[in-house]
C-alpha cells in the first residue's frame, strides 16, 4: 500500500491510542478515502466499525481521555466520542462480516475498509479504482432506497471531491428520485447547504434539481432559476476581484451559530417564489433558521431598490442601509446576479451601478452607512420634554440625516435641530 495513505491514517495521528481498539477493528468511510485521494484534515472525522461492543468500547475511550460521549444509536450500537479536534464513530458491524457490512453502503468509494493493526487495504467493490477515475458509482439500488438520503448524497459528493457520477448511477438516481420526500426535509437541507456553500456545487444543484430531486423542495424553481444561481457565482467573482474586502464577506457564516455563508443565502434566493412573503413559508417547511430566512427574505425584498443606487437621495440611501443591515452582502450579489442574468449590461457597467452603496459600506465612516450617533434616544427624550414612543426613533433618524449632509457636527446642534423639526411637524 502506498506510504503516504499509511502516513495519513497512522494510528499516532489519533485521539485515543490504537490499544484501546479490539482486533479486528477496521477504519471505514470518509476517512479512508480521503487518504487514498492524498488529503489530511486539522480537524479529524473517524468512523470505526467494531464486530462487537462497540459502544462499550467507545465509552472506555471516553472516560479514559476525558472526552465526550454521545449514543447516537442504541439499537443499531452506534456511538460518537468528541475530541478537542477529532471525532470518532464507533458502529457495531451490521452483517456476518466486514464484506457483508461494506456491501450494504452506499458508493463504492465510501466502502473502502483499513485495518489499522495491519495496515492492510480491504476494497472488495474496486473502491481504489473509482477512486483513480474520479468516478461515484453505487454499489446496488436497493442500497440507496434503504436510505434515500443517499440519493442527494451523490450530488454532494461529487461536488465536493470533483468527481463525476457514472452514469448507470445517475439513471439510478433519476428512477428513484421521488423516493426523496421519504426523508426528513431538515436531512435534505443539510445536503443542500453543502452545495450551496461551494462554487463546485452550482452544476451538481442544475442535475439535482434537473434529475427531479429537488422539485418538491423549492416548488417554485424553475430553470431560470438555475440560470441565477449560476449568475450569483459570477457576480461573486466580479465583486471579489474589485472589492476583495466584500468578497471575504459573503463567504462568512451569518452567525457563529449558523455555518450558512452570505454568498449561499444569496444562492438559496434564487431557488425561492420572488415573493419574500411565500419564500418565508418555503424556507420555514424546510426548518432553515431565523437568521437564515431573514437573510434570504431581506435580500428578496431589497434587492430591487439596489439597483436604484445611482438615483436615490442620500435620505433615501440612509434607510436602505438601516433596512438592509447585515445582509449587505448578500443582497449587492443578488442583485447584481439579476443583472447578469438580463443581460442587460456586461459585468463591469452592471457592478458600476452598485458602488456608491458598496463604497458607502466600506467605509466604517460613512454616516450614511454606519452612523455614529450624536445623541442618545434619551438625551432627546429630555430636552424635548416627550415621552418615550417610536417618534423618538424618527427624531433620531432626522438627526443621523442632518449630520450626514454636514448640517449639524455636535450633540448641542442635534439638540436645537431635534427641536426645530419638532416644530416643523
Amino acid at each position: 500500500m502506498n506510504n503516504s495513505i499509511v502516513d495519513i491514517l497512522d494510528a499516532q495521528n489519533w485521539p485515543f491510542s490504537l490499544e484501546w481498539l479490539p482486533q479486528p477493528a477496521y477504519m471505514v468511510g470518509g476517512a479512508v478515502r480521503d487518504a487514498i485521494l492524498g488529503r489530511s484534515r486539522e480537524y479529524l472525522d473517524l468512523d470505526f466499525m467494531i464486530p462487537d461492543d462497540a459502544v462499550k468500547v467507545a465509552r472506555a475511550i471516553a472516560k479514559h481521555y476525558h472526552a465526550g460521549f454521545v449514543l447516537l444509536d442504541a439499537e443499531r450500537n452506534i456511538a460518537r466520542v468528541v475530541f478537542p479536534h477529532a471525532t470518532a464513530d464507533f458502529a457495531q458491524q451490521e452483517g456476518d462480516s466486514l464484506l457483508t457490512d461494506l456491501h450494504r453502503r452506499d458508493f463504492t468509494i465510501n466502502a473502502i475498509a483499513y485495518n489499522p493493526h495491519t495496515q492492510e487495504i480491504i476494497d472488495p467493490l474496486q473502491g481504489c479504482a473509482d477512486i483513480e477515475a474520479g468516478l461515484l458509482r453505487m454499489i446496488s439500488p436497493e442500497n440507496l432506497q434503504d436510505d434515500p438520503l443517499r440519493l442527494m448524497r451523490a450530488y454532494r459528493q461529487a461536488a465536493q471531491l470533483g468527481f463525476t457520477i457514472e452514469p448507470t448511477t445517475q439513471t439510478t438516481l433519476r428512477t428513484l428520485a421521488a423516493d426523496i420526500n421519504k426523508v426528513a426535509s431538515e436531512r435534505v437541507r443539510v445536503e443542500i447547504s453543502y452545495l450551496l456553500d461551494s462554487y463546485q456545487g452550482t452544476p451538481w444543484l442544475k442535475s439535482a434539481w434537473e434529475d427531479n430531486l429537488l422539485a418538491s423542495f423549492f416548488t417554485n424553481a424553475n430553470r431560470e432559476s438555475l440560470e441565477k444561481l449560476a449568475a450569483v457565482d459570477q457576480a461573486y467573482n466580479l465583486i471579489r476581484e474589485t472589492y476583495p474586502q466584500l468578497g471575504e464577506e459573503l463567504q462568512k457564516p451569518v452567525r457563529d451559530t449558523v455555518k450558512t455563508t452570505w454568498l449561499a443565502i444569496a444562492k438559496l434566493a434564487c431557488l425561492l417564489h420572488p415573493n419574500p412573503e411565500i419564500a418565508e413559508i418555503e424556507l420555514q417547511e424546510l426548518t432553515y433558521s431565523r437568521a437564515e430566512i431573514r437573510g434570504v427574505t431581506t435580500s428578496l425584498r431589497l434587492f430591487p431598490q439596489f439597483k436604484k443606487a445611482s438615483y436615490m437621495s442620500l435620505r433615501e440611501q440612509y434607510f436602505l442601509f438601516q433596512d438592509v443591515g447585515v445582509v449587505f452582502s448578500a443582497t449587492t450579489v443578488l442583485a447584481l446576479a439579476d443583472d447578469l442574468v438580463v443581460g442587460a449590461m456586461s459585468g463591469d457597467n452592471s457592478l458600476c451601478v452598485y458602488v456608491p452603496l458598496i463604497d458607502r459600506y466600506l467605509n466604517p465612516d460613512d454616516l450614511v452607512a454606519h452612523p455614529s450617533p450624536l445623541v442618545s434616544g434619551k438625551e432627546v427624550i429630555l430636552a424635548l420634554n416627550i415621552p418615550a414612543s417610536p417618534l423618538v426613533g424618527k427624531i433620531l433618524s432626522e438627526i443621523a440625516i442632518a449630520q450626514a449632509e454636514g448640517k449639524i457636527n455636535t450633540a448641542q446642534e442635534a439638540l436645537k435641530f431635534a427641536k426645530q423639526v419638532t416644530g416643523d411637524w
